[in-house]
């Protein structure tokens, strides 16, 4: 089930069990100042290559992003549909998609890279071999989707660093 705008109600977990997936605190408290910094740096990057997105029509280009955005949410909701219920609520500008699934590694990992690979790698890659306004096109729903992709690409290096037989639940983890 996914609830649309609110959000889950709150699974009891035993705490003893289960450690918080970002353990330092101070980390934990300026997580998202890192975010942003990653989200600064990939919005200076058109200026650094010179890529001119104003080329292509401007209404393309937000009806473009908000696809990429729908898009890069069903591919989280697709890798964990039916593993428990989930809920999309925001905070701000920010968007967040939770579950009360119990997780593995290798499908949290996957949970937090699938839309960054399918809408920015696969694209920048294969813009290599398109030319004029598609390339332009793509490279844009590459760098787009990066934008917002900045906090999932920094769980991916934290999951990946977890130990092999990991579970994760919620903000927390623990070893098999």
């Amino acid at each position: 089930m996914i609830i649309w705008f609110r959000h889950l109600p709150h699974k009891r977990i035993e705490l003893s069990e289960w450690t918080p997936f970002i353990q330092n605190n101070w980390y934990r408290k300026h997580y998202m100042k890192f975010v942003y910094l990653l989200q600064l740096s990939i919005l200076l990057i058109p200026s650094f290559f010179s890529t001119e997105f104003t080329t292509v029509n401007i209404f393309l280009l937000i009806i473009i992003g908000i696809l990429v955005f729908i898009l890069h949410e069903y591919l989280h909701i697709l890798v964990i549909n039916k593993k428990g219920d989930s809920s999309l609520t925001f905070s701000g500008i920010f968007f967040w998609l939770h579950t009360n699934a119990i997780l593995s590694k290798g499908r949290f990992w996957v949970f937090m890279s699938l839309p960054f690979l399918v809408l920015s790698v696969v694209p920048a890659i294969t813009s290599f071999y398109a030319l004029g306004n598609l390339k332009l096109i793509l490279l844009f729903i590459s760098w787009f989707n990066t934008l917002i992709s900045s906090s999932d690409i920094i769980n991916s290096f934290l999951i990946a660093i977890k130990p092999k037989n990991t579970v994760f639940c919620r903000g927390y983890y623990r070893i098999k």
